[in-house]
C-alpha cells in the first residue's frame, strides 16, 4: 500500500509523526509532501528532527500569502506530485489550507482520499478552518474520526457509512513525548519551578487582528499573579508591533516558539495554559493542566464538558478565569489511549479501494 501524506503546518507535523512510524512498522510505502505553509525553521524543520519524522519526499515551498493565493499555489503544484506517485491513498490532516488543497487535488484526479481528524466542528463559519474541515470531510472517501463526538457529527451529515473512529493520533505523540521528557531538567522554562507559571500561546486572527482585543488579552495576562511564559508566534509578534502593544509587560515574558518536546514539557509543568490553539487545548487536557481558551467555541468539547477547559469570549474576565481553582480529577480518555496511529493504518488497509 502506498500512502501519500500532505502536511504543511505545525500541528500536522505532530500528527504525521506517529503515522509515519506506524506506516514504517507495517512495511508500507509512505510518501511525505510538505507544502511549505509553515516555512520558518522553528515552525517546521525542528518538528521533523525532534519527532523522528523522515525528511519530506517533496517540498512545494509555497510560503505565505492570503488564503486564496496560498491554496492556489499548493493546488498548482500538487497535481504533478500526485500523478507522479499515484498513491493508493492521499491522506490529509486536520483543517489547514494544505488540507483543502490536498483534498481538492486528490478528488479532481480521482485518487482515494482519507481525512485524518475528520468530524471536528466548531460551527463558527467565520473560521477558515471550519470550511476546510467540512469540505474535506464531504470530499473524502474515508473519514478517520478521533472521537465518538466527531463520529456523531459525521453521521448527522450523512457521512457515517464512510467514517470510522481511530482515536486521536496527537494523543499517541503527546503521551510518548511526555514520557520521554519527564525527567528532563529543561522540561520547565529556565528559572521557573514546576507549577509556578502560566503558559500561553495566542495567534488566531480574531485575537490578533483587532488591536483593542489584542491589547486586552495581553493586559489580562500581564495582570496575573504568576509569571506568564508567552510563546510568541510570528503573527502575534507582527500584529503587536503594528498596534504598538508591548508583549513584555507585567507578568508576561515572551519567548520564541518552543520545539514540540519542550512545549510538552512546559505544558506538563505549567499551573495553567491560556491559548487559542486547537491542539494545545487537547494537549493540556491529556497532561492534566487546566486550560483557558480565548475563543467562543472549541472543537474539543470533551475538554469543556470534563471541566478542564473554559472558553473566554469577554477578555475583560481573562485574569479571573485563568486564576480559577483547579478542576476535579478525571480518568476519562475521550481521545484514546495512545494507539491511534496503528488504528489509522489498519483502517486504510481495510478500506483500500479494490
Amino acid at each position: 500500500m502506498r500512502v501519500l501524506s500532505v502536511v504543511g503546518a505545525r500541528p500536522q507535523f505532530v500528527k504525521l509523526a506517529p503515522v509515519a512510524h506506524a506506516m514504517a512498522d507495517a512495511g508500507h510505502d509512505h510518501v511525505i509532501v510538505h507544502t511549505g505553509q509553515h516555512y520558518d525553521a522553528n515552525m517546521s524543520d525542528v518538528f521533523f528532527q525532534d519527532l523522528g519524522i523522515p525528511a519530506p519526499d517533496v517540498h512545494l515551498g509555497v510560503g505565505s500569502g492570503s488564503h486564496g493565493v496560498q491554496t492556489g499555489a499548493m493546488l498548482s503544484a500538487m497535481d504533478a506530485v500526485l500523478l507522479e506517485h499515484r498513491p493508493d491513498w492521499v491522506l490529509v490532516y486536520g483543517d489547514t489550507n494544505s488540507t483543502i488543497a490536498g483534498a481538492l487535488s486528490a478528488v479532481k484526479l480521482h485518487l482515494p482520499l482519507a481525512h485524518l481528524e475528520a468530524g471536528l466542528r466548531s460551527y463558527n463559519r467565520r473560521m477558515p478552518e471550519e470550511h476546510n474541515r467540512v469540505l474535506t470531510d464531504h470530499a473524502a472517501d474515508l473519514c478517520l474520526a478521533p472521537t465518538e463526538v466527531a463520529l456523531a457529527h459525521l453521521r448527522a451529515e450523512g457521512l457515517g457509512d464512510r467514517s470510522v473512529v481511530t482515536g486521536d493520533v496527537m494523543t499517541d505523540v503527546c503521551l510518548e513525548t511526555a514520557r520521554r521528557v519527564a525527567d528532563s531538567p529543561a522540561a520547565a522554562p529556565a528559572g521557573l519551578e514546576p507549577g509556578s507559571f502560566v503558559l500561553s500561546t495566542i495567534h488566531r486572527a480574531e485575537n490578533t487582528d483587532d488591536p483593542q482585543r489584542l491589547r486586552a488579552i495581553v493586559e489580562g495576562l500581564a495582570a496575573l499573579p504568576h509569571p506568564v511564559v508567552l510563546t510568541a508566534h510570528p503573527r502575534l509578534v507582527a500584529k503587536a508591533a503594528e498596534a504598538g502593544i508591548p508583549l513584555e509587560q507585567g507578568s508576561v515574558h515572551p519567548i520564541a516558539p518552543l520545539d514540540y518536546p519542550a512545549m510538552v514539557g512546559a505544558v506538563s509543568r505549567a499551573r495553567a495554559v491560556v491559548t487559542d490553539s486547537g491542539g494545545l487545548q487537547k494537549e493540556a487536557f491529556l497532561l492534566r493542566t487546566p486550560c483557558t481558551t480565548v475563543r467562543t467555541e472549541t472543537e474539543w468539547t470533551e475538554t469543556v464538558d470534563l471541566g478542564w477547559n473554559v472558553l473566554v469570549q469577554d477578555v475583560s474576565t481573562l485574569t479571573e478565569v485563568v486564576d480559577r481553582p483547579a478542576p476535579a480529577p478525571t480518568d476519562e480518555a475521550p481521545y484514546g489511549e495512545g494507539r491511534a496511529a496503528a488504528a489509522t493504518v489498519a483502517a486504510l488497509e481495510e478500506h483500500l479501494p479494490r
